[in-house]
């Protein structure tokens, strides 16, 4: 039984903010609580300053750039689709508060889909099926800071020491458990990058069978500019999934600014 509704959402986004980080740098700071996404939305922009000056005199990364940088299901093959809805566990799982500071951070930034914080410049997403394993794939191409990118790796390093056990109490589902693990990214994608495998495990009535999502939550940064990926699944999430798309992708976002580079 397929146990996701899916969808797709190429998304412009302009807005200005630096990303925070924890301990040695603060994470992103705890949001309003907040509201379920709208799964009928196919796209939104909304509007935004100036985008970010590159610190490698490479001019900054424009919208269209991000949306020709995604990936898509041709390069995921066969069973991933296109989407037309957010999976069940996002707000099954994922909507979920607890009294561990660092860890609700990370709750809400997965929530709304804002490792990053809000965006320093254009930013494009999409999202991937998988019908067969109960998986979704969001995937995110962002013009950012370098200097930010990197408190936002310090932040997701530090997880597994600050939140690498706790529980937390979901709107849906009751209590469930969260384990935090490295994820140990392969050492040639981009110019930096931070891995993490995450499982939320629900803990029901005694009627009811335990729901386990798994969670594997990337960022990557290429020069200037970032890759975020989750790949969440209720059954199993294959192996290669993460490190497939997140090479793949770092691969076509080098090309996208080469060939902005040869145009300009």
């Amino acid at each position: 039984m397929k146990a996701i509704a899916s969808g797709l959402a190429v998304v412009g986004l302009l807005a200005g903010s630096a990303v925070s980080a924890c301990t040695a740098a603060e994470p992103p700071e705890a949001s309003a609580p907040v509201s379920a996404p709208s799964a009928s939305a196919t796209a939104a922009e909304r509007a935004a300053p100036t985008s970010p000056a590159s610190s490698s005199g490479t001019p900054a990364l424009t919208v269209e750039q991000a949306q020709a940088a995604l990936i898509d299901e041709s390069d995921l093959g066969v069973p991933w689709t296109a989407t037309d809805g957010t999976a069940t566990w996002h707000d099954g799982l994922l909507k979920a508060a607890t009294g561990q500071a660092d860890c609700q951070r990370l709750l809400e930034a997965l929530y709304t889909d804002e490792l990053l914080g809000t965006p320093a410049g254009p930013q494009a997403a999409t999202a991937l099926d998988d019908g067969d394993d109960a998986a979704q794939l969001r995937y995110q191409v962002d013009a950012s800071r370098s200097a930010d990118v990197e408190r936002t790796l310090a932040w997701l390093r530090n997880l597994p020491r600050t939140c690498g056990q706790f529980t937390a109490q979901t709107t849906a589902a009751g209590t469930e458990a969260v384990q935090i693990a490295d994820a140990g990214l392969s050492q040639d994608l981009g110019d930096a990058r931070q891995g993490l495998r995450m499982t939320l495990t629900s803990q029901p009535s005694a009627a009811d069978e335990p729901t386990t999502l798994t969670l594997d939550i990337a960022v990557v940064r290429v020069g200037d500019d970032a890759i975020v990926l989750t790949a969440g699944a209720l059954g199993t999430l294959p192996d290669d999934t993460t490190e497939q798309a997140l090479d793949i992708g770092v691969q076509r976002l080098a090309q996208v600014r080469e060939k902005g580079r040869a145009q300009a």
